[in-house]
């Protein structure tokens, strides 16, 4: 046996042992609140699907008639011959929905973060990252060469903490980045933008934010963290989008500066080196987000389920965490007691996310359930009643 292939079996034993081992189910339905997962069907309450959209019939409209109209496959890179007028189109139209001059797309949220950190700040410079950010805007800061740092998550005070003590290699040319998520995927809360901002402005650092969860869901029109906040492109000079989110669809999007713009299109390297996104993909992208502009009754149908599901929770006595956006995770502790309440929820026909380590910190294991519009009361409160009879049972796991 190869020393690969011991190691590969020692880390998958380690895994196993310690409950961590993932697991791909199957899924045989469209993306939705009803769906068919290994042959079972289930009330699901683990998907992004903020707003409903990921089958929404108007979508996969367009994607038929852009397939006929426009084919299948991008062919190749943007720089070649792959820019099609899809995704121009997109661009132009993501760039006004954002308030910013230029929009940039990509094939993937993992993606374009690693293109525009590792972009933006190289050998001899910083990047500054809230400590419970994306993986890939991790591995972009990594992937950089920047001298990387952890801020406490969405503690403004340790950000600037951090940044003075590098001041004097700041004032002598280094680039600072800081880089944040909107909404963060495990704990739902929303990125302290203006204190964030503000201690960028103070100490000469460019903000970049990753709003996936926020865009089409908080803010006027949809449009997001920033403008929940009322932020413009000064305060916010690079902001992530993706669309496998509340756009019911798949890549992503950066979105400033003409200058930035121009800049990454030269530099960095998954967006030259790459083949474009499908302009089937593009083209229903922007049927999309002209639904998202108009969409606010499914926000406002949203929000009453988050209340629902926090009132019901709190009620039964379990754990919330402070998050008001649709991702709401229910603290369990341990990986086995998580385990048993998401298996639980599939044998009662209901599906919900089982976040463990390394995914969140030691003994956060959590149900991270997330909301859409197309959940109704009934759903809502059958689930937490399921909870309630799963945490009632004589020998629950702890």
């Amino acid at each position: 046996m190869s020393r690969f292939t011991a190691h590969w079996q020692a880390q998958l034993q380690t895994r196993r042992e310690a409950g961590l081992l993932r697991r791909k189910p199957l899924l045989e339905s469209p993306q939705g609140v009803h769906v068919r997962l290994d042959g079972q069907d289930y009330i699901s309450f683990a998907s992004n699907d903020y707003l409903g959209l990921a089958a929404d019939p108007r979508l996969s409209e367009a994607a038929a008639k852009a397939a006929y109209e426009h084919g299948v496959g991008g062919g190749a890179s943007h720089v070649v011959c792959g820019h099609h007028q899809t995704h121009q189109a997109l661009e132009e139209e993501l760039a006004a929905f954002t308030g910013r001059e230029r929009a940039l797309v990509f094939s993937s949220g993992y993606m374009a973060n690693l293109a525009v950190v590792s972009a933006l700040v190289a050998k001899g410079d910083f990047v500054f990252q809230d400590k419970l950010n994306h993986a890939s805007l991790i591995d972009g800061g990594l992937l950089s060469g920047a001298r990387f740092q952890r801020y406490l998550h969405n503690n403004a005070e340790s950000l600037e903490n951090y940044i003075v003590q590098r001041q004097s290699e700041i004032a002598a040319g280094a680039k600072a980045l800081v880089v944040t998520d909107g909404v963060f995927s495990m704990d739902g809360d929303i990125a302290d933008l203006p204190d964030i901002a503000s201690v960028c402005s103070q100490h000469e650092a460019l903000l970049m934010v990753d709003d996936a969860h926020g865009l089409g869901v908080i803010g006027d029109h949809g449009r997001g963290s920033c403008s929940h906040f009322n932020l413009d492109v000064d305060t916010v000079p690079v902001l992530i989008g993706t669309f496998g989110k509340a756009f019911g669809t798949s890549g992503a999007f950066v979105a400033g500066s003409r200058l930035l713009i121009e800049f990454l299109e030269q530099i960095a390297r998954p967006y030259i080196y790459t083949t474009s996104m499908s302009p089937v993909i593009a083209e229903t992208t922007r049927v999309s987000l002209k639904i998202i502009e108009q969409a606010e009754d499914k926000r406002q149908q949203l929000r009453s389920n988050i209340a629902l599901l926090r009132s019901l929770c709190m009620d039964a006595g379990f754990e919330l965490m402070q998050s008001p956006t649709a991702i709401q995770p229910v603290i369990l502790g341990s990986n086995a007691r998580t385990m048993a309440f998401a298996k639980g929820l599939r044998d009662r026909g209901f599906l919900a996310g089982a976040i463990r380590p390394p995914t969140v910190p030691k003994n956060t294991a959590r149900l991270r359930i997330t909301l859409s519009a197309s959940h109704t009361p009934l759903m809502i409160e059958r689930l937490v009643q399921a909870m309630c009879d799963i945490d009632s049972m004589s020998g629950a796991v702890q």
